[in-house]
């Protein structure tokens, strides 16, 4: 039976562009139970489901290295120098950069920065805690720092000496130059009050244990107010600017955990817990869990060197950085089209800061498995993915033969290879036209 359905007119009005050159994952599953698994057969039984699972595994592993699997995004790098990893991303080919004349210039991996997932506080001996002198008040529940601090919050793990055990802090009030909390206990929010009038020194901490975030990424605001029966905070359009979606919201009157979830004008933000009091005119602390460290700060503050030795003759194929004495330079950092690093952990790539404003292109690895379009194989790999699935279901099975399956191992490696190959497509014109370019002098 021909496969081909559709008159030349249909196909080119269906705009379904060079799809005869695959074959559909759910196709192969088909033909493999109905080629490969019965009686007489290499493979007398298997279940559907099982057969199922080697195909995608199969797409998947072939997708790596041997498919055209290869995905690329275009996207222009805000001031933040920051580009969120795609969706179905497994791995990066390339990133470059797109200059003027269309032309992708390969930016280079840094290993000599990062942006570390955790920037804790430390006292002035190291330690990883927050401790601060604080004079208490018989028999009251309010306590003043000796100093403003933005990094306390609502919710954290007071204790010290002249308070009866551990307090959490039921309100916070930052002045110019002191913080002013209030304590209740840990379960019925009754008052802590202080046992003395005394001067000492308070340990704060989370509840959870987890190190303290750092004070760069706290933003404390007056002068705003809510309603409790809506989710609306209002304030000025210049305290609003500062604040951004995902920010934590600190106060006495919103649930531990409410968020920022939308800003919708310049002077209104919209979170995800109700107030339990309604204010006119309070202040509330906002923490941005995701506030660069201090490492990135500096690196993408920093001004690269070649951002002053850009110049490009098409004619030659030379930047002018290229020419004259570059005595003493590291041959991986001779390079004027800037650099990247990749955190995996957060999903983020990190640019220096000549890329700021630049159009990047980025060339990666999928597993063909995203969508259930991207779920088919090139006819060209057909072969190969039915000697995974064969060699896969066989090796699983306790009574098979171990000649059987070395003979299916060998015959999929073979099977790779040859999909390999064809998938390559050398040609001769190519070949010489690369050849051409090796007559070049090497030096000028």
């Amino acid at each position: 039976m021909a496969l081909l359905n559709n008159t030349p007119q249909q196909y080119y009005d269906n705009k379904d562009f060079g799809n005869y050159q695959f074959v559909s994952l759910k196709d192969i599953i088909n033909q493999f139970m109905l080629i490969y698994v019965g009686e007489d057969k290499i493979i007398p039984k298997a279940k559907r489901l099982d057969v199922a699972f080697h195909a995608q595994r199969a797409l998947a592993e072939l997708s790596f290295d041997t498919l055209r699997s290869f995905k690329s995004i275009e996207v222009e790098i805000p001031s933040t120098l920051q580009m969120f990893l795609p969706q179905d991303y497994v791995s990066y080919t390339k990133i470059s950069s797109v200059d003027g004349a269309g032309i992708k210039r390969p930016l280079y991996p840094t290993k000599d920065t990062s942006n570390p997932l955790q920037n804790p506080l430390q006292d002035e001996d190291g330690n990883f805690k927050l401790e601060l002198p604080a004079t208490l008040t018989l028999g009251s529940n309010s306590v003043t720092l000796s100093t403003r601090d933005d990094n306390v919050l609502v919710g954290m793990v007071v204790s010290g000496i002249g308070l009866s055990g551990s307090a959490v802090i039921n309100s916070v009030v930052h002045d110019t130059s002191t913080t002013v909390i209030t304590l209740t206990d840990l379960l019925g929010g009754t008052a802590v009050n202080a046992t003395d009038t005394i001067k000492t020194i308070l340990q704060i901490s989370n509840q959870d244990g987890s190190l303290i975030k750092p004070n760069n990424s706290i933003e404390v605001l007056n002068s705003l107010a809510w309603d409790v029966t809506s989710f609306y905070i209002t304030g000025t359009a210049a305290d609003i600017a500062k604040l951004k979606v995902g920010m934590l919201v600190y106060n006495q009157y919103f649930p531990i955990g409410t968020k920022i979830i939308n800003i919708p004008t310049p002077t209104t933000v919209i979170v995800s817990n109700k107030p339990t009091l309604t204010v006119t005119s309070g202040q509330i602390t906002f923490v941005d869990p995701d506030k660069d460290t201090d490492t990135w700060t500096r690196y993408k503050s920093n001004e690269p060197s070649e951002n002053n030795n850009n110049d490009f003759d098409y004619d030659d194929d030379f930047f002018d950085a290229n020419i004259g004495g570059r005595y003493g330079i590291e041959p991986s950092y001779a390079q004027t089209n800037g650099s990247f690093y990749i955190n995996h952990s957060l999903g983020v790539i990190y640019f220096s800061s000549n890329i700021s404003g630049q159009l990047i292109v980025l060339d990666y690895i999928s597993d063909s498995l995203g969508t259930e379009e991207e779920m088919k194989i090139h006819k060209f790999a057909e072969e190969a993915i039915y000697k995974h699935i064969s060699y896969a279901i066989l090796s699983g099975k306790a009574n098979a033969q171990e000649v059987q399956v070395q003979r299916l191992k060998k015959e999929k490696f073979a099977a790779t290879r040859v999909a390999k190959l064809r998938l390559s497509n050398l040609n001769l014109e190519e070949l010489t036209q690369v050849l051409r370019g090796k007559s070049k002098w090497i030096k000028r």
